[in-house]
């Protein structure tokens, strides 16, 4: 790390601890650290066709989810599902700045859950999470094990609905679905409230999720990501690297232990 980045790095530590609310806003690139790869850079989920028919992001579309089942819930497994991963260092600091009685609020792109099991409790998950599922029949939710190990009496790995047999699909936002209200409602109160905004680990292409941040109108800013997005400009401090170097050196700024 150079010193630049660990200038800018003390400047984002000076403002996580200035005393106001506290906003992340986290994309793809802040799960990277736990071993689930992104999506859009040269070696990301949508970059990988490996022989494959129909791209990515056919395959993570409703449509596509009604009209091929089968190759759908192959490729989310293969793909979109990540059991194993843990916390990375951003999580774990996010979470434990709560806990040290920051008021902080998370507004998230990923669908993995790892804010949750950080400890962050005010977490806004855009897209959905593979942790929650539901029959799409008679709307009986279902944990990850549903699509893990499928109620499949016809072994096409397709699951079922144990009490009505209707296909259980996840509460994720595929390409063709609209985010839900109450969700996007929450977030924009989040941003809106917040005196510090950390945006990290997103290039900000996405929308209608990007767009939520002309909402902020608090007095700080900052970029973490590994390259420039269109909000740089605008940042009190834009630090170009790895997430998980950062928040690992934002933890030895406080000691090298959860605060």
């Amino acid at each position: 790390m150079t010193p630049d980045q660990k200038t800018r790095i003390r400047t984002l530590h000076r403002l996580l601890h200035s005393g106001g609310n506290v906003c992340f806003f986290t994309g793809a690139g802040f799960s990277c650290p736990s071993g689930i790869p992104d999506f859009r850079s040269a070696s990301g989920i949508f970059n990988q066709r490996e022989g494959r028919i129909y791209s990515p992001e056919q395959m993570v579309s409703r449509d596509f989810l009604r009209s091929h089942p089968r190759e759908f819930f192959e490729f989310y497994r293969e793909k979109m599902v990540w059991p194993q991963a843990q916390p990375s260092a951003g999580h774990r600091y996010a979470a434990a700045l709560e806990a040290a009685g920051i008021p902080v609020s998370v507004v998230t792109q990923n669908i993995d859950g790892l804010h949750t099991a950080a400890g962050s409790t005010c977490v806004m998950e855009l897209h959905g999470s593979i942790h929650r599922n539901h029959c799409t029949r008679c709307r009986t939710a279902y944990g990850l094990e549903a699509i893990l190990d499928p109620h499949d009496p016809e072994k096409t790995g397709i699951p079922h609905c144990p009490a009505c047999g209707g296909t259980v699909r996840p509460d994720v936002v595929l390409y063709g679905e609209g985010l839900d209200d109450d969700t996007v409602t929450a977030a924009i109160e989040a941003i809106a409230a917040a005196d510090v905004l950390v945006v990290a680990g997103t290039s900000l292409a996405v929308y209608p999720a990007a767009g939520f941040l002309q909402f902020f109108e608090g007095e700080h800013l900052a970029v973490v990501n590994l390259s420039a997005t269109p909000l740089d400009s605008r940042a009190e401090t834009a630090i170009y690297a790895d997430i998980g170097e950062v928040f690992d050196e934002l933890f030895r700024l406080d000691g090298n232990k959860p605060l």
